[in-house]
């Protein structure tokens, strides 16, 4: 049964962080300028920016299989990451769910990588702007609205 949590724990928050690059290098990495993954590194290794960071895991069986991590009150998705061997089981929805969840702003938003951005369209995301880059790092803006009736857009 897969559970899915706020993290806390330093251990666990490093585990994540392993997890998350782990999966960006096998699926983004290859479409990013060498720029680009030194900055995404650089910001994982940040102890200011990961103090700016509400990270939540799924766990299947006590394994870490995806992460979540949330920044201005939860009202912005910095990282969605989640194991290779989970993507396409509903993961990455169960995360999404849990920061939903946690989350009172109307709104969220999201610089999703190209990668990503389908992913993110699924859950009800909408593009704000066509890719930027910025540090050598590729993103699509991206929001979602929750609707009046306190439902899912």
């Amino acid at each position: 049964m897969m559970i899915v949590r706020r993290l806390t724990d330093k251990s666990d928050i490093e585990a994540a962080i392993k997890l998350t690059i782990g999966v960006f290098m096998v699926f983004e990495a290859p479409e990013y300028p060498k720029e680009g993954i030194e900055s995404f590194k650089t910001s994982l290794s940040s102890k200011e920016y990961l103090e700016k960071l509400t990270f939540y895991g799924a766990f299947d069986g006590g394994k870490l299989v995806g992460t979540i991590a949330t920044r201005l009150l939860g009202s912005h998705i910095a990282l969605l990451f989640v194991d290779e061997g989970y993507q396409g089981k509903g993961v990455g929805r169960l995360l999404f769910d849990e920061v939903l969840r946690c989350c009172y702003t109307e709104r969220l938003t999201v610089n999703s990588s190209p990668f990503a951005a389908g992913i993110y369209r699924h859950l009800g995301f909408i593009d704000d702007m066509p890719e930027q880059i910025k540090d050598g790092i590729r993103y699509i803006p991206m929001t979602y609205t929750k609707s009046k009736e306190g439902k899912e857009q």
